[in-house]
C-alpha cells in the first residue's frame, strides 16, 4: 500500500487532500512497522533540517527509511524530503541526514531567500515524472549531489540548482507538486499510478 510518512512537518494535508482526489488508497503514519511494510513510500516535506532528522531519529523512523529505500521500495521525498536523503546541511551542520546519497544542502548565497514562487525545471535525464515546466518552489537550502549523475532536473534561482533528483527507485524534488496546480498533480499522479 501506499504509505504517507507523518513525522510532525508542515504541508501534510496540502499531499493528503491531493492522494484523496486520486481515490488511492493509503496509510499515513509515524509508525516504524507501517513504514516496513510500504509498496511505495511518499515522504512530504516541509520544514527545518534539524528539527525534521530529530523528529525521524525520536520517533525511531530513520533505520526503517533507510531499510525500505536500500530495499528498492518506490519513494517520492517532497522538498525537506529530497534533502534529508544527503548527509548533511549546513541549515543544521551537526546533524547529520540519511546519507542515502552523497553530498550536502548548502544555502542560497544570492537573491531574496528563501525562493518562494513558480520557477521552471528543466529535465536532465530521461524522468517518466517531471514535465520541463514550472512548479512552485519554497526553499532556502539546495542539494549538491556528490554523483551528479543522480541530478533529473535543474532550475535556475541566480544559480543553476538542483531541483530533482531520480536513482533507481528513488525519485525526490525541491519544488512541491502539491502546490504546483495541474502540472504538479499530474507529476505526482503519474508517481502513484506507476
Amino acid at each position: 500500500m501506499l504509505t504517507v510518512l507523518d513525522y510532525g512537518g508542515g504541508n501534510l494535508k496540502s499531499v493528503v487532500n491531493l492522494l484523496e482526489s486520486f481515490a488511492v488508497p493509503f496509510v499515513l503514519t509515524d509508525k516504524a512497522e507501517k513504514i516496513e511494510q510500504a509498496d511505495k513510500l511518499l515522504f512530504p516535506g516541509q520544514g527545518h533540517f534539524g528539527q525534521v532528522m530529530g523528529s525521524l531519529n525520536q520517533k525511531g523512523l530513520t533505520a526503517p527509511l533507510k531499510a525500505v529505500i536500500e530495499k528498492g521500495v518506490p519513494f517520492f521525498g517532497i522538498c525537506v524530503g529530497l534533502q534529508v536523503l544527503f548527509d548533511s546541511s549546513e541549515e543544521a551542520p551537526n546533524v547529520k541526514g540519511l546519507g542515502i546519497f552523497k553530498g550536502s544542502c548548502i544555502r542560497f548565497q544570492t537573491g531574496k531567500v528563501p525562493q518562494i514562487g513558480w520557477n521552471k525545471i528543466q529535465t536532465t535525464a530521461a524522468n517518466t515524472f517531471l514535465s520541463d515546466d514550472f512548479y512552485y518552489f519554497v526553499n532556502s537550502y539546495h542539494v549538491v549531489p556528490a554523483d551528479s549523475s543522480v541530478v533529473s532536473a535543474v532550475a535556475d534561482y541566480h544559480v543553476p540548482f538542483t531541483a530533482a533528483i531520480q536513482h533507481k527507485n528513488v525519485t525526490a524534488t525541491q519544488f512541491h507538486p502539491e502546490k504546483s496546480g495541474q502540472v504538479g498533480r499530474d507529476t505526482l499522479k503519474r508517481w502513484v499510478f506507476s
